[in-house]
């Protein structure tokens, strides 16, 4: 997709500060930290929303956990603990419209969120 912000951040037109990445999953810092910590990660592929998610690939899912893991290993979140957040829609707060997942940590996080 040509004007998708991640999909550039994924096609290397634009440079994240990358995290983590591998074949199908790419994660990189969020410009606007709501934490210490705050890691976007990204399926490679094009997805707009949560509600696009191929259900014939569960795979993809596995992948994309097995990066936040990874991130908050690398993050030095895992042993005190973190949140992954999916936002989907606008009424959830999904501003860009490629799947993402939100892994914040660094403090402690209150519930519910603000």
């Amino acid at each position: 997709m040509t004007d998708c912000l991640f999909c550039k951040m994924v096609a290397g037109q634009i440079q994240p500060d990358v995290v983590y990445e591998d074949e199908h999953v790419l994660a990189f810092r969020d410009i606007r930290p709501q934490a210490k910590v705050h890691v976007l990660v990204i399926p490679k592929r094009h997805i707009p929303t949560l509600d696009d998610f191929p259900a014939d690939e569960p795979g993809l899912a596995g992948q994309l956990l097995g990066a936040v893991q990874e991130v908050a290993r690398r993050e030095g979140l895992a042993a005190g603990g973190y949140r992954t957040v999916i936002n989907c829609r606008g009424d959830a707060g999904q501003e860009v419209y490629h799947l993402h997942l939100h892994v914040l940590g660094g403090r402690r996080l209150a519930w519910p969120p603000g």
